[in-house]
Formats: C-alpha cells, structure tokens, sequence
C-alpha cells in the first residue's frame, strides 16, 4: 500500500489531524519501521498539491498535518 494511502488512513483514524511525530510513531507500528524523511516529506506533498492535507509549520521543528475538509480551504503564500 502506498504510504500517501496509509498516511490519509491515520489521519482519518485521528479525526482529521495530527502532528508529525504522532504521524511518524503511527507509521512505524503500521509499517514495522520508520519512514525516511525524504519519503514521508514526498508522500505529505503529493498529498497538499492534491489537495486532500495541509501542512503548517508550528515550530522550527514541528509541523501539523489536517485533512481539508469541504468549505475548508487555504490560501497559499501571498493570496490575499
């Protein structure tokens, strides 16, 4: 299974949202091992240009992932 599938699946499971290291925790007991970075980074952006997850940046370190939801949008930088 595609891990952008698994990676919608938690999200669901999770109602919608969750922060990256809760993701990478999830993965890996899903999975048996951790994702690389390059690969779940790859798999969180096919998702946000498909437009099925958001991800911001919450700190230096942190980032939140959400389902979009319908009547939820986002602006992308410098739409005003």
């Amino acid at each position: 299974m595609p891990l952008r599938n698994i990676v919608m699946e938690i999200l669901q499971k999770r109602r919608g949202v969750i922060l990256d290291d809760e993701l990478e925790r999830s993965l890996k007991k899903a999975l048996g091992q951790e994702p690389s970075d390059a690969e779940l980074n790859a798999a969180l952006m096919e998702l946000e240009i498909n437009g099925l997850v958001h991800v911001s940046q919450i700190t230096k370190t942190k980032r939140r992932i959400e389902i979009i939801t319908e009547g939820h949008e986002f602006l992308a930088v410098d739409e005003d």
